[in-house]
C-alpha cells in the first residue's frame, strides 16, 4: 500500500477535480462494530469531515460537497435525528473560526426550511458571514435529495414563466441548489456501497465515481489522496473516443 507521501508525489496538482462530492456512509456500522451507540459513529465521522475539508482546501480543490443528511433520513428514529441535528449545530459553531480564517465559503443544498432552529440559525449566519470569502466552497447537503432538487427546479421554471423555447440546460442549472458551483467531476462513496442514493443526480451525469470500502469515520487524508489518484488514472471522454479527447487536449 502506498504511503501518504507516495500518493502526494503521484498526484498531479494541475489535474485535480474542480468539484468533489462525497456520500459519507458507514457511521452506524463503524459504531456497531465497536459496540457503541450510532451517534458515536456520527461524532467520529465529524472528525473525518474536518480532516477532508482541510486537505481539500490545501490541495486547491475549488468545491467540496458533503452529503450530510438526506431527505429520506428524516425517517430514521427520532432520537437519532435529534442527535444528528445536535452534532450538526456543534460542527457549525466549532468550525466557524476555521471556515472564516481560511477564506472558505459555506453553502447548503436541500430543503433547509425543514431544519430545526438550532441548526438553521448558525447555518444561515455562517453562510451569510462567509459569502464574500473567495477560497474553496464547502457545501453541506442537508435535508437534500437529487429528485427533490430536480422537481424544485422544475417548479421554479414554471413559476418564472420559462417557456419551452427558452428552456435549456443553463436555465435549468441556474435553478439548482448547486448554481454557481463548478461542474461536478468526482463523486466518492464510502462504506463499500455502490450506488449514489439520490445525490446530485443531474450534476453527476459525467462525474467519475469512486467507491471505497472505508467506513466514513475511517476515511481520512490517505483515503482522499487514493481517490484523487484513482480519478487521475481515468480518461474522461464525455461521449467521444479516446483519440478525439487526446487531439482536443493536444496529446500525442
Amino acid at each position: 500500500m502506498a504511503s501518504i507521501e507516495e500518493l502526494q508525489a503521484r498526484l498531479d496538482l494541475t489535474r485535480l477535480p474542480r468539484h468533489v462530492g462525497i456520500i459519507m456512509d458507514g457511521n452506524g456500522r463503524w459504531a456497531h462494530r465497536r459496540g457503541l451507540p450510532r451517534v458515536e459513529g456520527h461524532r467520529e465521522g465529524s472528525q473525518s469531515v474536518q480532516a477532508i475539508t482541510r486537505l481539500a482546501r490545501r490541495l486547491g480543490i475549488k468545491a467540496l460537497t458533503l452529503y450530510a443528511f438526506s431527505s429520506q433520513n428524516w425517517q430514521r428514529p427520532a432520537e437519532e435525528v435529534a442527535a444528528l441535528m445536535g452534532l450538526l449545530r456543534e460542527y457549525l459553531l466549532s468550525e466557524r473560526a476555521e471556515i472564516m480564517d481560511n477564506g472558505i465559503r459555506l453553502w447548503a443544498l436541500g430543503d433547509l426550511d425543514k431544519l430545526p432552529r438550532i441548526v438553521r440559525e448558525p447555518l444561515d449566519a455562517l453562510i451569510a458571514d462567509s459569502s464574500k470569502n473567495t477560497g474553496m466552497v464547502l457545501s453541506l447537503a442537508l435535508s437534500y435529495g437529487g429528485r427533490e432538487e430536480i422537481l424544485a427546479a422544475c417548479r421554479q421554471l414554471l413559476a418564472d414563466g420559462v417557456g419551452a423555447e427558452a428552456l435549456d440546460a443553463q436555465a435549468f442549472e441556474e435553478r439548482l441548489d448547486t448554481r454557481g458551483l463548478p461542474e461536478l467531476d468526482l463523486v466518492i462513496r464510502t462504506s463499500g456501497e455502490q450506488r449514489i442514493s439520490n445525490f446530485l443526480l443531474w450534476q453527476s451525469a459525467y462525474a467519475e465515481l469512486v467507491f471505497t470500502d472505508s467506513l466514513w469515520p475511517d476515511f481520512r487524508e490517505k483515503a482522499l489522496l487514493e481517490a484523487l489518484v484513482e480519478y487521475q488514472s481515468r480518461e474522461r471522454r464525455y461521449g467521444m473516443t479516446g483519440e478525439q479527447i487526446r487531439l482536443v487536449s493536444g496529446g500525442a
